[in-house]
């Protein structure tokens, strides 16, 4: 049985973890090709910084390491719905829940009351299922029921839009929104369930793995379905304060041995993405065994931390006090990742879900 390993209260507040970001860095499209993207290179012992394009990635990584991906798929969570009255709710899809019922967010003008019944639409307006809202929760969480069998991947894939996060500017009738199903999404992406994407993964391309594969760099995948909470601002003061939420992770046998076989090697092990670093140390034995499984995962890293698997990181840039950034601190520094933020900044590289990357070592 795996166990979190525990934190020191270094003292640290949220507020140590904010920067001034331009808002024209925020990346509102991403680059074609995907690999066209930047990538940043930080060494975590020294500070140093480099400037590289991500199609160098494969010739920056050591031929022994092992490339760990998350190959979770989003879902086009984003949905409207239309209450008797006429008027609409936006809504967000973030899961199935037992008995037939869904978890649901929901937002619109007017009060929504427990009972309700709406009809969820489609770009022109047709409605294709209803929902009966049955118990509000916190922050616009609500627990649906479909008023018919209805299975929410289908229906989704009909009406919804992909779960952008809300610093790239949509609305429902973008055009840019057809192209945001197949750019919010990995190329590799294959398991149903995520309702935000695994953003350090979207820079890769068939060409980036043809050149992995020529280094003989391996590379397996496990699974956490990115939640919305993702997003969610930290509204404590302090990091060890916040009741971080909870994500489904799956780690399956092969993938497992393989990265025992390197741990047990010394070889380093390429977390891509913060998605992947908290599925891998959720898993974490004190030996630095990774166990096979499915579970739900709450693991909230932060400053200090002691990595028991990751040797390097793969990673966007991140949001001021989120709990990204914290993990990223974690691993490199908090001084280091913000001078080299600060560095990112004047040299015009593009942050958040559609910007550009940094790889840790």
């Amino acid at each position: 049985m795996t166990t979190d390993p525990p934190h020191r209260d270094a003292g640290l507040r949220v507020a140590d973890f904010d920067y001034d970001l331009p808002p024209e860095a925020i990346a509102q499209e991403p680059v074609h090709p995907r690999d066209a993207s930047r990538l940043l290179r930080l060494d975590r012992a020294t500070g140093a910084v480099a400037h590289h394009g991500f199609r160098e990635l494969p010739g920056l990584l050591r031929p022994d390491d092992l490339l760990v991906l998350n190959d979770t798929r989003v879902l086009p969570a984003r949905f409207t719905a239309r209450r008797a009255t006429g008027s609409r709710i936006e809504g967000c899809f973030l899961r199935v829940l037992g008995g037939g019922r869904w978890e649901v967010l929901l937002a619109g003008r007017g009060r929504i009351r427990e009972g309700e019944t709406l009809a969820v639409v489609d770009a022109r307006d047709a409605a294709g299922a209803s929902i009966r809202l049955e118990t509000r929760g916190e922050r616009g969480v609500w627990v649906v029921r479909p008023t018919e069998d209805v299975d929410a991947v289908a229906l989704l894939e009909a009406v919804g839009r992909p779960p952008l996060p809300p610093y790239i500017r949509r609305d429902r009738r973008d055009a840019r929104t057809a192209a945001d199903r197949t750019d919010y999404q990995t190329v590799y992406a294959r398991r149903d369930g995520a309702v935000a994407a695994p953003t350090a993964g979207l820079h890769f391309t068939d060409r980036v793995f043809a050149d992995l594969d020529a280094r003989g760099i391996e590379r397996v995948t496990v699974t956490l379905h990115v939640g919305l909470g993702t997003f969610q601002p930290v509204e404590a003061e302090r990091p060890a304060d916040h009741d971080m939420h909870e994500e489904m992770l799956e780690v399956s046998e092969a993938s497992a041995e393989a990265i025992g076989r390197a741990v047990r090697a010394g070889r380093r092990v390429v977390a891509v993405g913060t998605t992947t670093v908290r599925t891998l140390e959720s898993m974490a034995e004190a030996d630095g065994t990774v166990r096979p499984g499915r579970r739900g995962t709450r693991l909230f890293i932060y400053p200090p931390y002691t990595f028991r698997v990751v040797g390097a990181m793969l990673t966007n840039f991140h949001l001021p006090r989120s709990t990204l950034l914290m993990m990223v601190s974690a691993f490199a520094g908090r001084e280091r990742v913000l001078v080299a933020y600060r560095e990112a900044i004047r040299e015009g590289y593009r942050f958040y879900s559609y910007g550009d990357a940094m790889l840790i070592e």
